[in-house]
């Protein structure tokens, strides 16, 4: 009797007794650790998908896990036959946005690392003498996704790249689970479990490590803050400010941005290599917003501007004539299909496209090309509300026609959307809206009036502009006015990188915005009630 055991994919027949750590190493698929299967590093993080029954009772290592996750060095096979399915927390299979903005404007070459000789210095002081290149890394960390890229600091030239999902999952899928999870478990748990799989993945990068001698890093408020090991609670209560914030405000610090050397993170690069944390905007508008900033050069334009990154938690910036106003969004993961019943990320098998043309007949495209869809992505959501409310199968208020709970797409796999489903959309949808309408009423404009609308980010890059304005995610702008930027908190991170003069101007930037917090507003239920209809913005009088 045997038991069949598959671990990324890959299978293994094996009597019960080794632990999946044993197993993985069989089979050939690499599961982090630092401490070699004695169960005190608990970053050989692995999901249950089937068969949880068939592993061994949970051990004391593993009571921080929920039920899903287990320590592939403490689950140990039991039984004497059935199924057991579970994988790394880096799926290959998802999609990530790693293309970011490219403006026309050539690249600054202004690092802070240079050679003087066989001399590598790092602001103009010797670091180390050694020949060979001069290499940095900037870094976009995300709730749900990391890109790494791999910088030729002499040239400016990108020399690899890699991504990669955020291990972080078992400890939630937003942020402010994320936060509890920090405050409520000791050990720095989520920082050592992401330091780790970034560590094997710089080791993989085409180069020495060792020639790596300076990190940039963008990322939301909380994810910045873990990576760095910081005490996030204060980003979970109001006014949901990081410590750096609290600390600038009382004197203690000169700015928001963070250094460190790469040596204090236990990362796999020249060990005096600094690592930096660039400046937040403020609250939950982060690091990467400010990324955005220098990747669009948004503090500089002369036209009325926004800036927007859907997601989890929305970031939006709007600069009229110099005038810069900030907010965040808490829209939720729904358009990342979290908390819909059949809601996933962008992985292969999910429905990224949606269309039903004039007969009623529905047809759609799945990531992979498969035939076979597992679920529907955020790009799919936003195109299958669009048709639904096209061909008035849905009415503006999320109501599907006949008194029907759901509609199911033909040829899937019970592959559906429920009114409660809708009902996640619209909310996620109207915290946004409120975000916009609010912080161009405090400007004194109306959504109409904008001359420019950024959006960012993966989702916006497969995002169908025609049902997004439909469905009134996005403003009711002709797509002249609309410029998709990917990943632009990758492309500021990089130029960053590149230049200390940026650096200094992003920091004089940041500090300048305007943070408006949306729940003070008096109108901000009527703003975001409004937004729940599925309507263009603008339409009904929902402009401010």
């Amino acid at each position: 009797m045997s038991l069949e055991i598959r671990i990324n994919g890959k299978s293994l027949s094996t009597p019960s007794g080794p632990s999946i750590f044993d197993c993985s190493e069989e089979l050939g698929v690499h599961v982090p650790t630092s401490c070699r299967k004695n169960g005190k590093c608990r970053e050989c993080i692995v999901e249950i998908t089937e068969g949880a029954e068939l592993l061994s009772q949970l051990t004391r290592e593993e009571e921080h896990l929920g039920e899903e996750f287990r320590l592939a060095c403490r689950a140990h096979l039991v039984g004497d036959s059935g199924s057991i399915s579970c994988h790394t927390m880096r799926r290959g299979r998802m999609r990530i946005e790693e293309e970011g903005w490219k403006s026309d404007a050539e690249r600054e070459l202004e690092p802070a690392v240079s050679r003087d000789g066989d001399w590598v210095l790092l602001d103009g002081k010797p670091l180390t003498m050694t020949p060979g290149p001069l290499l940095g890394i900037a870094l976009d960390l995300g709730t749900t996704t990391v890109v790494v890229r791999l910088i030729d600091l002499e040239s400016g030239e990108q020399v690899d790249a890699a991504s990669f999902e955020n291990p972080q999952r078992f400890g939630g899928s937003d942020v402010m689970a994320r936060i509890q999870y920090d405050t409520e478990h000791s050990g720095r748990l989520l920082q050592r479990t992401l330091l780790s799989y970034l560590g094997h993945c710089i080791e993989d990068l085409e180069c020495d490590p060792q020639t790596i001698y300076e990190i940039i890093v963008a990322g939301n408020t909380t994810m910045r803050d873990l990576l760095f090991g910081l005490d996030v609670s204060s980003v979970g209560q109001r006014p949901y400010r990081s410590i750096t914030e609290h600390e600038l405000e009382k004197g203690t610090r000169q700015s928001t941005g963070i250094e460190t050397t790469a040596k204090k993170m236990r990362l796999p690069v020249y060990p005096q290599a600094r690592v930096v944390g660039l400046p937040l905007v403020s609250g939950h508008v982060g690091a990467d917003a400010a990324a955005c900033l220098l990747a669009i050069d948004l503090a500089d334009k002369g036209e009325l501007a926004a800036f927007m990154d859907i997601g989890t938690n929305t970031e939006l910036i709007v600069n009229d004539g110099g005038r810069l106003v900030a907010a965040s969004c808490p829209a939720g993961p729904a358009f990342e299909g979290g908390a819909i019943s059949c809601g996933m990320p962008g992985l292969e098998g999910a429905i990224e496209t949606v269309h039903i043309d004039t007969d009623g007949k529905l047809s759609y495209e799945v990531i992979g090309g498969s035939r076979q869809a597992e679920g529907i992505c955020g790009s799919g959501l936003v195109e299958l509300l669009g048709e639904l409310l096209r061909n008035g199968t849905m009415n503006h208020l999320g109501r599907l026609a006949n008194d029907a709970d759901r509609f199911e797409l033909p040829e899937t796999d019970s592959v559906y959307l429920s009114e409660e489903d809708i009902s996640q959309l619209a909310q996620a949808k109207g915290a946004n809206v409120a975000g916009l309408e609010i912080v161009m009423k405090n400007l004194g404009r109306s959504c109409g009036d904008l001359d420019r609308f950024y959006l960012a980010g993966g989702f916006a890059s497969h995002l169908d502009l025609d049902s997004a304005r439909r469905i009134g995610l996005i403003p009711d702008l002709p797509n002249e006015k609309i410029t998709r930027i990917g990943n632009a908190a990758i492309e500021g991170a990089s130029l960053a990188l590149l230049s200390t003069r940026l650096r200094r101007k992003l920091e004089k930037t940041v500090s300048r915005i305007e943070h408006i917090e949306l729940e003070t507003d008096p109108d901000f239920f009527d703003h975001f009630v409004e937004g729940c209809q599925f309507k263009p913005i603008g339409a009904g009088g929902s402009t401010a």
